[in-house]
């Protein structure tokens, strides 16, 4: 329960140092944004760098009293979730970079609980990579427009809407292979196995309504099926294990 505790604590400080940096480095890009405009209405910026500065210490604070191997890597973990912001100014492959700040929570979590870093974590933060940028793809299409126009780096805007799509559609298949490879290696049994046609619904649903490109239907899905999946993940994992 310590364990569990002081993880959850990291995550909700990782989470909330990232949004927040989000919000400074983007703060004139954001009111420029239809779907972002007021955003900076909800804090002041003498505010949002103060809750950076704490949260950001919260989250090394937290990984500190884990192990020594977590506290060596809060500050890479720190950098990672960071340079997310950053990279729709240089690259296209934001959208990876998304993904492969969110796959540094399992990693860690499992450093926290093993005390060192094993193949089935890696696979796992792989399939979130995947699952990650599949979805950020979909969400991203509101965004066309806009980012054609400022000239942001975007992966939609380079491949076309249809393209992208396709492309999230892609990555989600590899998910599902890193997800049964996962299981393969985590020693996981049958009822981590059931899970998959859940999982595979949640994920059609989120395709089929970002195909009608209608912005209501895109965040509609985007935010259930995507906490569908993950909450049908954790408890998969769970009752296997406890069973």
């Amino acid at each position: 329960m310590r364990i569990l505790l002081l993880v959850l604590i990291c995550m909700v400080c990782a989470r909330t140092a990232a949004m927040l940096f989000n919000r400074l480095v983007d703060w004139s890009l954001d009111q420029r944004n239809p779907r972002t405009a007021s955003r900076h209405l909800l804090i002041s910026k003498p505010a949002a760098v103060t809750l950076l500065a704490i949260s950001s210490a919260g989250f090394v604070a937290g990984a500190a009293a884990i192990n020594q191997l977590t506290f060596a890597l809060s500050p890479v973990a720190l950098v990672a979730i960071f340079c997310y912001s950053l990279t729709k100014r240089y690259t296209a492959m934001t959208h990876f970079f998304l993904g492969l700040a969110l796959a540094i929570a399992p990693i860690g979590a499992w450093i926290a609980q093993r005390g060192h870093v094993d193949l089935a974590p890696v696979i796992l933060g792989a399939g979130v990579v995947c699952w990650v940028a599949g979805f950020d793809l979909i969400y991203a299409i509101q965004d066309y427009e806009f980012d054609r126009r400022e000239g942001v780096h975007s992966l939609v805007v380079r491949l076309g809407v249809m393209r992208s799509l396709r492309l999230a559609q892609g990555l989600h298949a590899a998910m599902f292979v890193a997800l049964v490879a996962f299981g393969l290696t985590a020693r996981l049994g049958p009822i981590y196995y059931c899970s998959f046609p859940l999982v595979a619904a949640a994920l059609i649903y989120e395709h089929r309504s970002a195909r009608n490109l209608d912005v209501a239907g895109i965040n509609r899905a985007f935010f259930q099926s995507n906490a569908f999946v993950s909450a049908v993940f954790l408890i998969a994992v769970c009752v296997d294990r406890s069973v």
